[in-house]
């Protein structure tokens, strides 16, 4: 339990739930280049592309799901510390779950671009 009864702790710890939230966005979008870059390198008939997915394909995919990982946890990391305030820590009429939401939101598209990634790979 936080005896400090400032607003300033929630606050910081929302800015850090919004890094984690860039960080997540940040490594997703690197996951779809490096996916993507395969893609390329097959278009330009370069001769390591031939065997079948190759590695870009795999590390992008894997960069998306690490980015899911760190969206959930980092929200779920930040539910925890909010039950650890007080009430007079949290600004009134402030909503604090709004940040733990698009961070769970984030997680959802990132499942749902690997999914497609993977199902327009094999099917496509």
């Amino acid at each position: 339990m936080s005896e400090l009864n400032d607003p300033r702790v929630f606050f910081a710890a929302e800015r850090t739930l919004l890094a984690w939230n860039r960080t997540s966005l940040s490594l997703m979008a690197f996951g779809f280049v490096i996916e993507r870059f395969g893609l390329f390198m097959k278009i330009y008939g370069h001769p390591a592309s031939d065997t079948g997915r190759g590695l870009s394909f795999w590390v992008g995919i894997a960069f998306i799901l690490l980015a899911c990982v760190i969206s959930v946890a980092s929200a779920q990391q930040y539910r925890r510390f909010l039950k650890s305030l007080k009430p007079v820590e949290i600004p009134e009429a402030h909503r604090s779950d709004m940040g733990a939401l698009v961070n769970f939101l984030v997680a959802a598209l990132g499942l749902i671009l690997a999914a497609y990634l993977t199902v327009s790979a094999f099917v496509g």
